[in-house]
């Protein structure tokens, strides 16, 4: 439900007065926004200076748009990511990479032991992101990231979470846990992250899916490139994921029936303990493939006789603090 408009003035005004009273030159700042509250403007006027200002408001867009360069094209289970941050504290590496068509979010997480920290792009176009610029603008709590209003949520000494718009088509957020001085460092990640892209390229590409099934997103994994690997999610609007995996480990074929998948022999496994069915087949590299889903049999059979192998994927980030 839309906000009244009287409503959406008075959270903007009160978060520019806030940030006025931290500013150098506040009172000046002060004087003109109690200047704008003796004469009422109208509300298309007023969002577009408060846009001016601190970039508050969000527009609505038809989708997401991924910054790329010549050689980072989104492709068929190749999503780019287009943020990356300039500082990370020491020891922290880069283990994880996920992103996806259109409005899917955007995903990067590094870790040092237990510590961890995320780095997550969202298009405004999600219902779930598209009051974020008035849920800031209604906290009392604000701070600035490259000078953009931006809020601090769920400090807890360890761990702190900060929000901001870095455009009208972009939410980002960056997560810290597992760190003294969380709100600082995360602060001072936040500041660093720059439109710099990266691609996300795994060994695995969908290849036909069944009817009403689209790609919704690809993500690669590991410690290091020894132990990468990939998975792929596909699903119809609304409905349950098939996912379609390749990595060292072996999946636990016990029991498990013989079925004949890419040409060779491979194994079905019947749902069970809450796990979807799922096929799997040793590949000729020694790696594993494995398509789940709540789907018979022969569907599963089908995805993954259909599974493209990349003979390149990059993995080389793995294990490193940038690319």
């Amino acid at each position: 439900m839309s906000r009244p408009e009287h409503e959406t003035e008075t959270l903007i005004r009160e978060s520019l007065d806030r940030l006025a009273a931290r500013a150098p030159d506040g009172h000046a700042v002060r004087d003109a926004l109690a200047r704008a509250g003796r004469k009422r403007r109208p509300a298309t006027r007023l969002a577009l200076v408060a846009a001016a200002v601190v970039a508050l408001v969000a527009g609505v867009v038809t989708g997401t748009q991924l910054l790329t360069t010549a050689d980072l094209v989104p492709a068929a289970s190749r999503p780019v990511l287009g943020y990356s941050p300039g500082w990370l504290p020491d020891g922290f590496t880069e283990q994880y990479r996920e992103g996806g068509p259109g409005t899917a979010p955007q995903i990067r997480r590094w870790f040092a032991g237990p510590a961890e920290i995320t780095l997550s792009a969202y298009s405004p176009v999600d219902p779930e992101w598209s009051q974020t610029a008035l849920r800031i603008a209604s906290l009392g709590d604000q701070v600035l990231v490259r000078g953009r209003v931006a809020m601090v949520t769920g400090d807890t000494g360890s761990a702190a979470l900060v929000t901001w718009l870095a455009d009208e088509q972009h939410v980002l957020t960056a997560r810290v846990s597992g760190v003294p001085e969380a709100r600082a460092v995360a602060l001072r990640v936040a500041e660093s992250v720059t439109a710099d892209p990266v691609g996300v390229r795994g060994e695995l590409r969908f290849g036909r899916l069944p009817a009403g099934i689209a790609e919704r997103s690809a993500a690669v994994r590991g410690t290091g490139p020894d132990d990468a690997s990939t998975e792929l999610t596909a699903a119809a609007p609304g409905g349950p994921p098939i996912r379609a995996a390749a990595g060292a480990g072996s999946p636990g074929v016990n029991g498990a029936t013989p079925v004949t998948v890419r040409g060779s022999q491979g194994f079905f496994l019947a749902p069970a303990d809450g796990k979807d069915a799922t096929v799997a087949v040793r590949l000729p590299s020694g790696r594993w493939l494995t398509v789940s889903g709540a789907q018979p049999e022969a569907v599963l059979a089908a995805v993954a006789d259909g599974v493209q192998l990349d003979p390149s994927p990059d993995y080389r980030w793995l294990g490193r603090t940038t690319s």
